[in-house]
């Protein structure tokens, strides 16, 4: 039986090991923590599983690779919501939306009357909008709790300690994902601060992630359930500050209250930050050297490409087949 050790449980390292645990291998997953928490960039994400959307902005294969993740998690997890995406602008950034459209596919265009049917707290308050069907979301910190419920129940072990990736490597194979706590040892890998809030407002109900386009700050909000929403994000380059700037809290805050003036009574339950690990090219990276594989650099889409760079991993050890992202630069 093939031992690996994954050094890392945020989404990369739990996406790994179960694609290592169900291809047979025996694994050990190592983390400075005892368990997922706001300390880990994933614990911080909207969840939404929107390649289609995402293409507005990032390379093709994030919305290829992407499009495996919604079935992915339904199978590993059963806590996705294929509810689609629906993205608006005022009526003001109306050329805000059709450069959206211009830049993506997945879509149908609907106007007032259909939005505010998908969408009724949304009322006639936007004129036309992109409905992104086949799009999803899910819940973070359900969805990575129920990962690693699911891996101690296979079999993996998970040990709380600080690992050197390469001196576990010395010991046989050995995964790093780490994420941006690699920088030491990844040098070309760059923080990029985000900025988003965790709201309480009753008063609305949503179905689905809703994309607001907006000239500073584009925003998502994403229903929890409850009436908690994830409302976010940032995206300073930089390493992660430990607060959220004022401008950062107005800006989407604003924007909110653009979505519905509700949301001007909002409690503002949870401020987070993180620094999501990049690439100069915002695409992900796995590397090899010996018996160290680097897995790293899954930017803002964690959950929507965690479980294809898994995949990869698993492919490159058991089939010995070299991943799409594969980097031969030793890092």
């Amino acid at each position: 039986m093939t031992k690996v050790a994954v050094i890392g449980a945020g989404v990369a390292g739990l996406c790994v090991a179960r694609a290592l645990l169900d291809r047979g291998a025996e694994v050990t997953v190592i983390d400075r923590h005892a368990d997922v928490g706001p300390h880990a960039c994933s614990w911080w994400a909207g969840g939404m599983l929107a390649p289609f959307c995402e293409g507005e902005s990032a390379e093709e294969p994030v919305v290829r690779l992407g499009s495996e993740a919604a079935d992915w998690w339904a199978e590993k997890t059963s806590a996705v919501h294929r509810c689609g995406s629906l993205v608006v602008s005022p009526t003001r950034d109306k050329a805000d939306l059709a450069r959206f459209a211009r830049r993506t596919g997945g879509y149908r265009e609907v106007k007032g009357a259909e939005i505010a049917a998908l969408e009724p707290d949304l009322g006639d308050r936007f004129a036309s909008g992109l409905f992104f069907e086949s799009e999803a979301h899910l819940a973070p910190r359900a969805a990575l709790a129920t990962l690693r419920s699911g891996l101690v129940a296979d079999g993996a072990a998970f040990v709380q300690d600080t690992a050197d990736p390469d001196e576990c490597a010395k010991q046989g194979l050995t995964i790093d994902c780490r994420g941006f706590q690699a920088k030491d040892a990844v040098t070309d890998l760059r923080g990029v601060k985000g900025e988003m809030l965790v709201l309480s407002c009753p008063d609305i109900e949503l179905n689905r992630p809703i994309r607001m386009l907006h000239p500073r700050v584009p925003l998502y909000i994403v229903p929890r359930g409850d009436g908690i929403f994830m409302l976010g994000a940032t995206m300073i380059e930089g390493k992660a500050g430990k607060y959220v700037t004022a401008r950062a809290m107005l800006e989407l805050l604003s924007a909110a209250y653009a979505l519905n003036p509700a949301f001007g009574e909002a409690e503002v339950l949870e401020i987070g930050v993180d620094s999501r690990p990049a690439f100069p090219d915002n695409m992900p990276r796995i590397r090899r050297d010996g018996n160290l594989i680097r897995a790293n650099g899954l930017f803002r889409h964690g959950f929507l490409l965690a479980p294809a760079m898994a995949r990869m991993v698993a492919e490159l050890i058991f089939d010995n087949k070299t991943p799409e992202v594969m980097d031969e630069v030793a890092a």
